[in-house]
């Protein structure tokens, strides 16, 4: 019987994952596979939401980021913006409960990639540094899904 190594089938997997995208079969192109591999999520309660930061993640201070947030309740249903009490607020990391944020940046309906209406925002990080992303919400119709409140870390160069 004739064996591969890890390395081998690890190579292979890649070489057919890439057949596939060539092929149309499979639905992502590898810069969408890789943008994908690039969001962060995080869950409360009974919402999720992916995070992307652009540019790659990697925003500079001074400089415009566009932050959004693909928010999901139980089961993968979209949360549009219009539909949710959102609010951001930018903290310096290691910040104290209570602590006044940074800036609140306005929230404004955006569509990025596949999402439509989702909450998203322009900042501009005043420095370098880590930075945390607060997004709190609760539904504008009862029962819509439960409040919220996700954190994400953020490096500034």
């Amino acid at each position: 019987m004739f064996r591969l190594s890890n390395k081998s089938k690890s190579l292979g997997l890649l070489v057919f994952l890439g057949l596939l995208i060539e092929a149309g079969i499979f639905p992502m192109s590898p810069l969408k596979l890789t943008s994908v591999l690039a969001h962060e999520v995080e869950v409360s309660g009974d919402v999720a939401a992916t995070f992307h930061l652009e540019p790659n993640h990697n925003p500079r201070a001074g400089e415009t980021a566009r932050v959004w947030f693909a928010l999901t309740r139980r089961g993968g249903q979209i949360i549009p913006l219009e539909h949710c009490n959102c609010k951001l607020a930018v903290y310096p990391k290691g910040h104290k409960e209570g602590d006044k944020p940074l800036m609140q940046p306005p929230l404004k309906a955006v569509f990025a990639e596949r999402y439509k209406g989702i909450p998203g925002a322009d900042i501009v990080f005043p420095k370098a540094g880590i930075y945390e992303l607060e997004l709190s919400g609760d539904p504008k119709k009862a029962g819509n899904f439960k409040p919220f409140k996700l954190t994400y870390t953020v490096t500034v160069r």
